[in-house]
């Protein structure tokens, strides 16, 4: 039985038969985002007949009965802390953020304190969507830590939902677009191309993320173009088709060209900085990270639909990086 505060038992009757899981799961309850449903069912709210089901992907039938568990939040809310934010643009119902690296962006286990989440509690206060969760409010999607540059964070739930809804669409039918800059060992051949490669977490370490047969993993698509080439290292724009967990970083190193300070899908290429120049080892060493910047970041106003287009320029540590190869 569902409480006063929304949580508990809610169930509903799928229409439209061959949907996915998590397809059918939003349409019954629109008040909640797709990732979020997809985490509830791989944690085991969603039953059908007494049976509990684990996979977002799975298909359902027209008539079949879905009961949803909807917790309440088992964590506290992270608290609010000033931190230094680069705002590239805020309105009444979202802000876009041009993120630093080493910034985390929402508490995880080890980092309970100091990520983006903590600083936009503490700027925004209780305006902050909360249709990702008392540990992720507004977050629509996401950075690796590692990773700099731009991303869009709801300030309200009709924004999260209308975001959330064109990341989800991958920009098939509207303005949605995601180019990022990286530092590559090698240049890719042919020099503009797409990869594409079904992703899904590695079998033999859980922390990485690997390409897999189509049928076994999530579809994933990167665009990409050659920029710059320098001896040893080419700076390459990836525009995303589809927004996976590391994909850049995986693609890139499938194709056998790992980002330059990758440790994790790069470690066999660590021996290829001796082979720089001083200055460019330097600026490596210094950069200490994988060499990745989310510079573009365009969508659809979820509320106004007008197309909103941002850019951040390359940080300081990449920047000296590419200033550093190309002499």
């Amino acid at each position: 039985m569902q409480d006063e505060s929304g949580y508990g038992e809610r169930d509903g009757v799928v229409e439209q038969g061959g949907q996915r899981l998590d397809k059918a799961l939003v349409g019954l309850f629109p008040d909640l985002s797709r990732a979020r449903l997809q985490d509830l069912v791989r944690e085991g709210h969603v039953s059908r007949e007494g049976a509990v089901l684990r996979d977002p992907s799975a298909k359902v039938a027209a008539g079949t009965r879905l009961v949803l568990d909807l917790p309440p939040p088992s964590d506290p809310l992270p608290r609010g802390e000033a931190l230094d934010l680069v705002i590239a643009y805020e309105d009444d119902d979202l802000v876009v953020i041009d993120k630093p690296a080493g910034l985390v962006v929402h508490p995880a286990p080890g980092h309970a304190e100091g990520t983006l989440v903590n600083a936009l509690i503490a700027h925004c206060g209780a305006s902050l969507s909360g249709v990702g969760g008392v540990r992720r409010p507004g977050i629509v999607h996401r950075l690796d830590k590692d990773t700099s540059g731009l991303l869009v964070v709801a300030k309200n739930d009709a924004a999260h939902r209308g975001l959330a809804e064109q990341f989800a669409d991958h920009g098939r039918s509207g303005p949605l677009e995601r180019s990022y800059l990286a530092f590559a060992w090698g240049v890719p051949q042919p020099t503009t191309g797409t990869i594409r490669a079904s992703l899904a977490r590695s079998r033999h370490n859980r922390e990485k993320i690997a390409v897999v047969p189509e049928e076994a993993g999530r579809h994933a698509v990167t665009h990409y173009a050659v920029a710059e080439t320098y001896a040893e290292v080419s700076l390459v724009r990836c525009r995303l088709e589809t927004g996976r967990t590391h994909q850049i970083r995986v693609h890139l190193a499938h194709r056998g060209h790992p980002l330059l300070g990758d440790d994790v899908y790069g470690a066999a290429f660590r021996t290829k900085a001796a082979r720089l120049d001083p200055a460019a080892r330097e600026a490596l060493t210094v950069l200490g990270r994988q060499a990745l910047h989310a510079e573009l970041l365009g969508f659809a106003h979820p509320r106004t639909g007008e197309t909103l287009r941002f850019e951040s320029r390359l940080p300081p540590d990449m920047a000296a990086l590419r200033t550093a190869l190309a002499e």
